[in-house]
């Protein structure tokens, strides 16, 4: 780097995210915060406009995700990138894959300072044409994954049909079956949760508990209980649980509650 202090810039659409990066990065000396963004398209014009060295990047942010804002500064100058996501797991996995560094929400002090610490190290030794294969690679491995599938397979009594996921209200695990509730009835798939999981948009799907999985675009409210719980309303009357463990992939896609 030409410059002795480490310019940073923080997107991430949720306020107390932000001011807890921001918080943390102010305990650095050598650190030089030159933008907040709270959305994809602010930051890709402050990424342009002020070249940071490194960027804590939300990936799921509406209207412009954070894959969405790697795609458009492929072509600029590449800052050295630490993700903070709720992310699914198949994500992660590519994160790891190509050795690009995230942070879990929601997570903690520690953690945060071991992923800053390794983003040091980087710039320390930057490799810009390395740096831009490997967010290369990340972009493609996700694009790759990224075909779920718009309508299921349904093979019961002699016949084969079809119902699109569009119409899918929520699924329910049952050992190795898996029951498909739409507003016809109920129908049976042999396929377990996690793999009906790893087959529909995370960005309309998502995993509430242990048990199932809700299209959030039927999610009517949500009724808060004890521990940090909730219980989810589905605007065909349906209630489902929301594990205290499952709730921030909901708040990812479905927004946190104030």
């Amino acid at each position: 780097m030409s410059q002795s202090k480490i310019r940073a810039l923080i997107a991430d659409d949720e306020l107390l995210a932000r001011q807890f990066i921001r918080g943390l990065l102010e305990q650095h000396d050598e650190v030089e915060i030159v933008s907040e963004c709270k959305n994809g398209r602010e930051a890709v014009a402050m990424i342009r406009k002020n070249e940071p060295d490194l960027v804590f990047l939300d990936v799921q942010m509406p209207g412009m995700d954070g894959f969405a804002v790697l795609e458009a500064i492929e072509g600029d100058k590449l800052p050295e990138v630490v993700f903070t996501t709720a992310y699914e797991s198949y994500a992660l996995r590519a994160f790891e894959l190509h050795a690009l560094d995230y942070l879990l929400k929601p997570f903690d002090e520690v953690r945060f300072e071991a992923a800053f610490k390794h983003a040091k190290k980087h710039l320390a030794m930057r490799r810009p044409d390395k740096d831009r294969l490997q967010i290369g690679a990340l972009l493609q491995t996700i694009k790759a994954k990224q075909d779920y599938v718009d309508r299921i397979i349904i093979r019961a009594d002699g016949r084969i049909t079809f119902t699109n996921t569009r119409d899918l209200e929520w699924v329910e695990a049952d050992d190795k079956y898996v029951h498909l509730h739409i507003a016809k009835g109920t129908r049976m798939v042999r396929q377990t949760l996690s793999a009906m999981e790893a087959q529909l948009d995370p960005r309309h799907f998502v995993r509430v508990n242990r048990s199932a999985i809700v299209n959030v675009d039927r999610i009517k409210e949500l009724q808060p209980l004890s521990g940090g719980e909730h219980s989810i309303l589905l605007d065909t009357g349906a209630e489902l649980a929301l594990s205290r463990n499952y709730r921030e992939r909901l708040f990812a896609v479905w927004g946190k509650p104030l």
